[in-house]
């Protein structure tokens, strides 16, 4: 065990919080937002508030965890970069991109993207006590709650000044959703660490909320999966598994179980959670790694980066909850070994491939650009860490 836990350390310590060290921009502030396949950086190329957003909480985690000033000092620039360009003083919320030099490029208001900054700043403010990012975190909090919800759940996507757009940004594999639930856990996700922070009773009583959502519209209880995209009353629009929402949820809603701490909704999500790394592991788990997912039947084998750093941590989550049961360990120990093998590019100066097919061979997509982020990977790694490092846990006051 303590072998795994050494790796996933060693590769976080010294690939993934390097190569992402190195790609600030000390001139216009942030991240730069793209890296080809081909290994090439484009300065000029936009910055995804997603993306800065998602690298302020991954340093601010590693700051917390290690406690190195390298690693403040990386997320003080990605917080910098947030407070001065990607909130909207005018109309209030966060933009969805930047150019290089931090002007607006698209200025849609996306609940998915609120919820992040909330993720981030709450990380933030818990690693160096900066009042301020609470503040912030708590202000576009009220933005998406007076401006981003009817009385079923949230909506989703805005123009700057908050009038209803399609939902592109979210939307796939045909449909045009007005609900989803990646969204869903994501503003759920967020307010649990704002909760974790803060303690808010009312951000208390919306994770509530969107638990009660979870169990009633969103999970289907005879096929033991999520469903994905909905109507704006919550009606399906596809016959579609997504294998990695599916882990990441199990996990992210035991976590916001742990931190609200409510023994009615425990004796109600759990079983649900539960059931659905049952399920996970029974019908997606093969060859050692997560099949994408399965839509009118047919699955799709591509295995993609960040569904495989969730089952990570899915299963290591479902080890802890059932510790005599050794599967769900030896399963995300076969699930990394899958990851050193196929998925982390051994070139020098890359980080992971976006995804390989079923033998293998990489895809030739970006190593960087709005969606691939150290999120994914990098919290499959700082999970482990603080659940399982021995020595880490043996410290007080340096887990959290």
């Amino acid at each position: 065990m303590q072998i795994f836990v050494n790796e996933i350390k060693d590769h976080l310590t010294k690939k993934l919080i390097p190569f992402w060290e190195g790609l600030k921009d000390e001139t216009y502030g942030g991240y730069y937002g793209y890296m080809g396949y081909d290994l090439e950086v484009d300065k000029t190329y936009e910055k995804g508030c997603i993306l800065n957003s998602r690298i302020l909480w991954f340093f601010a985690n590693s700051y917390m965890l290690f406690k190195e000033e390298h690693l403040r000092k990386a997320a003080d620039h990605a917080y910098r970069f947030l407070k001065e360009h990607c909130l909207d003083d005018q109309y209030g919320g966060v933009y969805w991109s930047l150019t290089y030099n931090g002007k607006i490029k698209d200025a849609t208001k996306h609940t998915y993207n609120q919820a992040f900054t909330i993720y981030a700043l709450s990380s933030y403010y818990n690693a160096v006590g900066d009042e301020e990012a609470l503040e912030l975190a708590f202000k576009i909090q009220k933005v998406i709650e007076e401006k981003c919800t009817d009385s079923k759940g949230y909506l989703e996507a805005f123009d700057r000044r908050f009038e209803p757009q399609d939902n592109d940004k979210l939307s796939e594999n045909g449909v045009m959703a007005e609900k989803t639930m990646n969204t869903l856990l994501h503003v759920f996700e967020a307010y649990t660490e704002l909760y974790r922070v803060s303690h808010d009773e009312k951000t208390g009583d919306r994770l509530r909320f969107m638990m009660d959502t979870m169990e009633e519209r969103i999970y289907n209880p005879k096929l033991g999966r999520q469903e994905v995209f909905f109507d704006k009353d919550w009606n399906s629009l596809i016959d579609l598994y997504s294998h990695g929402h599916d882990i990441e949820t199990a996990w992210l809603v035991d976590r916001g179980l742990t931190v609200l701490d409510d023994d009615r909704y425990t004796k109600r999500l759990a079983p649900i959670t539960a059931q659905i790394t049952s399920n996970i592991y029974e019908r997606a788990l093969v060859r050692h790694s997560l099949l994408n997912e399965a839509e009118n039947g047919v699955e799709n084998t591509t295995r993609v980066w960040w569904v495989q750093a969730e089952t990570i941590v899915g299963f290591v989550n479902a080890w802890q909850k059932n510790p005599g049961e050794d599967k769900w360990l030896k399963a995300a120990v076969e699930v990394w070994e899958y990851i050193k093998t196929y998925l982390i590019d051994p070139r020098e100066g890359s980080e992971w491939f976006w995804a390989v097919d079923e033998h293998g061979t990489p895809l030739e997509k970006p190593i960087v650009e709005p969606w691939k982020c150290p999120y994914h990977n990098g919290r499959m790694c700082i999970e482990v860490i603080r659940r399982m490092d021995k020595e880490l846990i043996q410290q007080p006051g340096r887990s959290v």
